[in-house]
């Protein structure tokens, strides 16, 4: 377990890790105000320590809840140094990690229906899920979730950027996807994704992309511009096509016994913690995008084509979900469309 607290004897004893439901106030937990001493925190995630999730999202979390003076500390590993998505979702369930930052298409092994957060177009921009995640279309699903997992909580949500699709020739429309093959991570929705879009998935590991795009294995990829740039993919690819075709979702998620374990103050405290990174992350991304943008634009190095259709292919996505989905699953795209502005 890596949640410690002080007791009033000095006597540092080791605690099941505890769930963040509520933002203060007295009696908010099931256990009451059990806490009020000192509180150790691991929250893992992983992103390299200069992407966005690690500068305006973890240390952000990690700065203003020890700032509030509560009792909390938090210490942050990066780079997967805890495991993989799968494997540090297993260890939030059995409290062996506090908080948690993961992609919705991870929290599916989980909850299947959580991965439709990642649908192509489900959400018009990152503003959109913001207001999905915090107006209360998202409580139904964060409840689910809940209970599925044997008591981990959602947080909060942001994106980390659109993905955008890169290749040797531009994509502009549904039809330039034709016969190309493109790369996709193997999680489900991706792939459903990549059925809704026209697209022919091909399954390579990340890790495996720059090579795989360099031998002509696949012919193009989508991925957020941050990912783009940080894995030099432009030296293998000619365009970048502005599609926008899904937010790339991080959803900050906790173990389950912070319900009984941290006081209310604590809890208000990591809940603020959690809206101010929420809150910086996109001027965060759009700046670490924009000098992406005027570096290749400055270079030379890659042709940005950002006249692509989305209105086309956002309706050929709607049509195919609507058709395909069903369930708690559609339940899910129909609360997300219906938060639309």
């Amino acid at each position: 377990m890596n949640l410690h607290r002080t007791t009033a004897a000095g006597a540092a004893v080791v605690l099941p890790l505890v769930l963040l439901t509520a933002c203060g106030g007295s009696g908010d937990s099931p256990g009451g105000a059990a806490g009020g001493g000192e509180v150790e925190l691991t929250l893992a995630h992983s992103y390299t320590e200069d992407q966005p999730q690690h500068l305006c999202g973890a240390q952000v979390i990690k700065e203003e809840a020890e700032a509030a003076d509560v009792g909390i500390t938090v210490e942050v590993y990066a780079n997967s140094q805890l495991g993989g998505d799968a494997d540090r979702i297993a260890s939030v369930q059995s409290g062996d990690i506090d908080i948690d930052v993961q992609g919705a298409s991870a929290l599916a092994a989980v909850y299947e229906p959580a991965g439709v957060v990642d649908a192509a177009y489900g959400f018009d921009d990152a503003a959109h899920l913001d207001r999905f995640f915090t107006d209360g279309s998202a409580d139904q699903l964060g409840q689910d979730f809940k209970e599925a997992s044997g008591g981990v909580s959602v947080l909060g949500a942001w994106s980390a950027g659109a993905r955008q699709f890169t290749a040797n020739e531009p994509i502009r429309e549904p039809a330039d996807l034709a016969g190309l093959r493109i790369r996709f991570p193997g999680s489900g929705q991706y792939l459903l994704n990549a059925r809704a879009l026209g697209a022919e998935a091909t399954e390579v590991a990340y890790e495996e992309l720059y090579l795989a795009l360099q031998q002509g294995v696949v012919e193009g990829q989508e991925n957020p511009l941050t990912n783009i740039d940080a894995s030099n993919l432009v030296e293998v690819q000619d365009y970048v096509s502005m599609s926008a075709h899904q937010q790339n979702s991080n959803l900050i998620v906790a173990a389950p016994s912070y319900d009984t374990e941290l006081d209310d103050d604590q809890r208000a405290a990591l809940a603020d913690a959690v809206a101010a990174a929420v809150e910086r992350m996109p001027g965060c991304v759009e700046e670490a995008e924009q000098e992406i943008l005027d570096a290749w634009e400055q270079e030379g190095s890659v042709e940005v084509v950002d006249d692509v259709d989305q209105e086309a292919f956002a309706q050929q996505t709607d049509a195919w979900f609507r058709e395909n989905l069903e369930g708690d699953s559609l339940a899910v795209y129909e609360a997300m469309r219906s938060s639309a502005q």
